[in-house]
């Protein structure tokens, strides 16, 4: 088994996994853009996974204007089609918000915490064979989660009751991806991603192994990361000893 087909089956079976679960009220409705849109994030793990990396960086989960449209963590839709040169067609989820609506590639809205970090790292490395070298990244939870209003819900508001069956999935699934890539440098995108990284690295023993830590996350919702998140995030990656 190679590298990336060893990518692969880990997402079809955290896929699996999460596609089989519900939740009640205040949640309404789930996307799965592992499932709908496979295709393209099928693309970006055969296009860019293909080697042990030196640098992990680990997501939350979807955005609705990137991963949710474009299966590519973070994947704001020029950063994905432009810069990875990933394009591939998207279907409907089963249960769609019609405030937040799939249209895949043909969406218009921008997703600003993917503008921002990809827009970094092209900033940084040039072309995205030149990032995807030494670095990956990742998106711990694989779904969107919203109320009936549209609103969207992160992984550390829905019920730890309710989260335990995500959890179980998507630390074996970040478990595996490790060991896949066997990074030198496991980071977590915000406090939420470096957590999931801790509680697995603690339950696999690669404690000792695999080095951690943590850069800003780059939502707007997050008054330090409009603050000129680049250079911030910059400046944590060499404080780090990663850049």
């Amino acid at each position: 088994m190679s590298i990336t087909s060893d990518l692969v089956t880990a997402a079809r079976t955290l896929n699996k996994a999460v596609d089989a679960l519900s939740f009640s009220p205040p949640t309404t409705h789930v996307y799965n853009p592992l499932s709908y849109a496979w295709e393209p994030h099928r693309q970006y793990l055969e296009t860019y996974g293909g080697a042990p990396k030196k640098v992990v960086l680990l997501g939350m989960n979807p955005g609705p204007w990137g991963m949710a449209q474009t299966g590519v963590p973070f994947g704001e839709i020029p950063a994905v089609r432009d810069w990875m040169g990933i394009e591939a067609p998207v279907e409907k989820p089963s249960n769609e918000h019609p405030k937040r609506p799939i249209e895949g590639f043909a969406c218009a809205k921008s997703e600003v915490s993917g503008r921002r970090l990809w827009g970094l790292f092209a900033e940084r490395f040039g072309p995205a064979e030149a990032f995807f070298k030494d670095h990956f990244v990742l998106n711990y939870c694989p779904l969107v989660f919203m109320e009936e209003s549209a609103r969207n819900r992160t992984p550390d508001k829905i019920p730890a009751s309710e989260m335990e069956a995500v959890n179980t999935a998507c630390d074996r699934h970040l478990a595996e991806c490790l060991r896949i890539l066997q990074p030198e440098w496991a980071l977590g995108v915000g406090g939420f991603a470096e957590g999931c990284i801790l509680r697995v690295l603690k339950a696999e023993g690669l404690t000792d192994s695999i080095k951690t830590g943590r850069i800003l996350h780059p939502s707007p919702a997050s008054p330090a990361a409009n603050r000129g998140w680049a250079e911030q995030a910059t400046r944590q990656m060499e404080a780090l000893g990663v850049w």
